[in-house]
């Protein structure tokens, strides 16, 4: 069977399982199968590929990584340190547009499904005496809890991203943070700039102390991530041994501030057996895409294409982020076509957690968009509108970029 039908089955195949609620593991390993049937078919490639998905190193760090993540979730929240980071930067800033911007934004560090919907009440109190359409508050709260997507260690897309590709996640990180920054920037002047008249918020008097005390609790709520980044880049430890050092940092200092958090409850809420089952299997999938030769043959097809490879990998790669809504699901489709272009290249890398992630933020399967609009009850299109112009505007700087930088 030629293989771009081959690909186009398996796509198909995730696009409809998603669009029936099957879990994202489930829905691209079902798209494995179909990529067995049509290039394969032999019983042994699906041993081979099982015995590899368990006996690789990247696939524990990975798993540990990711439930480390939940714990330091669990700990954050049910301290009480998520909100008073919040009650502290409404003090802090004259401005509730910082509050908009950095809440959602700091959220999305902390990774979950459908995890617009723990920013969106914060949204929706801090503009409570502000003018704002709900579909600007819908698209405030959507675009800037993923602007961290394509450079944050705790993103479960980036540590996949970099199992796959064998690129250290430190790297990774430093190589893309500038577009995180830049997303930051096109976010605020698209979408908060022109809230400047509605933003009248007398800053509370305070005295030094009280200040001080804000700035502590803003401080504390960032430290884990802030450790967890200078651990992988000053140290060079494993992103899961990072995460865990990060966690564990974490119980003694809520205990000293009378914020305990039962250690019992830390681990045992965070262990999301669904998350970790869409990692396994994702990584199980890779395992049968190398195996059944599918991606071999995928690369030999995109280089007789009369485009440049760049541009090629490109487009697909915001095509997946269209279909699949999540960045599991793009990396898992394009990570391994960088990684066998070009191993070990950030260039590659970057074109597709960018570009991916493109697609994935202009799509309605993406289940944080469809959370935002239904939130706030929103008009999909005109949500839409805000998003396009900053997803606009970043494509084209990073194409840029990427073009006068390529080495």
């Amino acid at each position: 069977m030629p293989i771009f039908l081959t690909l186009l089955l398996a796509i198909l195949t995730i696009v409809v399982l998603l669009r029936k609620r099957v879990m994202i593991g489930l829905a691209i390993l079902a798209a494995g199968f179909v990529m067995w049937l049509c290039n394969d078919r032999s019983l042994m490639t699906f041993w081979t590929s099982a015995v590899e998905t368990v006996t690789l190193p990247r696939t524990y760090d990975l798993f540990f990584a990711l439930y480390f993540v939940m714990c330091l979730e669990v700990q954050l929240r049910k301290s009480g340190t998520l909100k008073k980071m919040v009650d502290a930067l409404n003090r802090l800033f004259s401005s509730v547009r910082i509050t908009l911007a950095v809440m959602p934004a700091f959220l999305g560090l902390l990774p979950s499904l459908g995890g617009a919907r723990f920013s969106a009440p914060i949204v929706q109190q801090a503009s409570a005496n502000m003018t704002i359409s709900p579909e600007k508050k819908a698209a405030i709260n959507y675009y800037f809890r993923h602007i961290f997507e394509t450079a944050s260690p705790t993103v479960p897309g980036m540590l996949l991203a970099c199992t796959i590709t064998g690129i250290h996640l430190s790297d990774f990180v430093l190589h893309l943070f500038w577009f995180a920054v830049l997303s930051f920037i096109a976010g605020w002047f698209v979408m908060l700039a022109p809230l400047k008249k509605f933003d009248h918020v007398k800053k509370p008097e305070d005295t030094g102390a009280s200040r001080w005390v804000d700035l502590g609790n803003v401080a504390l709520a960032v430290s884990p991530v802030v450790l967890n980044i200078l651990l992988m880049l000053v140290f060079n430890m494993p992103a899961g041994i990072a995460m865990g050092v990060a966690v564990l940092a974490l119980i003694p200092t809520f205990a000293l501030l009378k914020r305990p958090v039962p250690i019992i409850d830390i681990f045992k809420d965070a262990f999301d057996v669904k998350l970790l089952l869409n990692v396994v299997m994702i990584l199980y999938f890779i395992s049968l895409l190398t195996g059944t030769g599918v991606l071999d043959e995928t690369l030999a097809a995109l280089k007789a294409l009369p485009l440049p490879m760049p541009v090629i990998f490109a487009l697909i790669s915001v095509l997946m982020g269209l279909l699949t809504g999540m960045s599991q699901g793009y990396i898992a489709m394009i990570m391994p076509i960088a990684a066998a272009v070009a191993p070990g290249s950030l260039v590659y890398a970057g074109i597709g957690m960018v570009f991916g992630c493109v697609g994935q933020m202009l799509t309605p399967v993406h289940l944080c968009f469809t959370i935002s609009v239904d939130y706030f009850k929103a008009d999909f299109l005109k949500t839409l509108k805000s998003i396009f112009i900053c997803e606009a505007i970043l494509s084209v700087v990073f194409a840029a970029w990427t073009y006068f930088t390529w080495a």
